[in-house]
């Protein structure tokens, strides 16, 4: 029950960083995620490692109008969503956090759900480009991380769901008991590990393209 992964061609494989924006990873921002702040020094080794070796970086930006018309039930799941406080095109909470932003040659894919392959052009961006795994970081674990994975394995890619490199936040009780970020984190590097893809750390993911090279 898993997928293992034992080399990687840097031609062939692209880092999907998913919606490390200031509105997730600015602390004190609408949607605060601590673990993708702390993850900042992780991240930005991996993708000089990923440009230097030429790797394809693709980055999600989750981001909807202003006027709330590609929202759907996300205005309910998220209020903050729905009064425009968070994740509005144009509005500096949905560009990328300026440490890891993108640069001439990264290619830039806009959703408005969890899946950076939901109703986006990300498959075609990456067939086009001959990509064949993909690498996941960014933000957050259990939500567009996972989403992306699954769709990601759905359509044939092999997956490398880089565990240091992935971040989430802690949840409220809402009937079931609190749960930290970290014990969530773990659940679905687990899940993912067990159904979906190969759970491994930027290291691992750096030698398995060095021994592809």
């Amino acid at each position: 029950m898993s997928l293992k992964i034992d080399a990687l061609n840097p031609k062939t494989t692209a880092l999907l960083l998913l919606d490390l924006q200031n509105d997730f990873v600015e602390p004190g921002a609408p949607l605060d995620t601590p673990m993708a702040y702390q993850n900042l020094p992780r991240l930005k080794e991996l993708i000089t490692f990923c440009r230097d070796r030429g790797i394809q970086l693709i980055y999600t930006r989750h981001a909807h109008d202003a006027d709330g018309s590609d929202m759907g039930l996300f205005a309910q799941i998220y209020p903050g969503l729905g009064e425009g406080a968070a994740l509005i095109e144009g509005q500096r909470g949905s560009q990328v956090f300026d440490e890891v932003a993108p640069q001439d040659g990264d290619l830039v894919v806009r959703k408005q759900r969890y899946s950076g392959f939901f109703q986006t052009n990300m498959d075609l961006l990456l067939r086009s480009n001959g990509i064949k795994d993909v690498a996941i970081a960014g933000a957050t674990s259990e939500d567009c991380c996972l989403a992306t994975a699954r769709d990601a394995m759905y359509r044939g890619y092999r997956v490398a769901f880089l565990s240091d490199a992935i971040g989430t936040y802690d949840y409220p009780d809402i009937g079931y008991g609190a749960v930290k970020a970290e014990d969530l984190h773990r659940t679905i590097l687990t899940v993912v590990g067990a159904t979906t893809g190969h759970v491994m750390t930027v290291d691992e993911f750096e030698s398995l393209v060095t021994e592809a090279r």
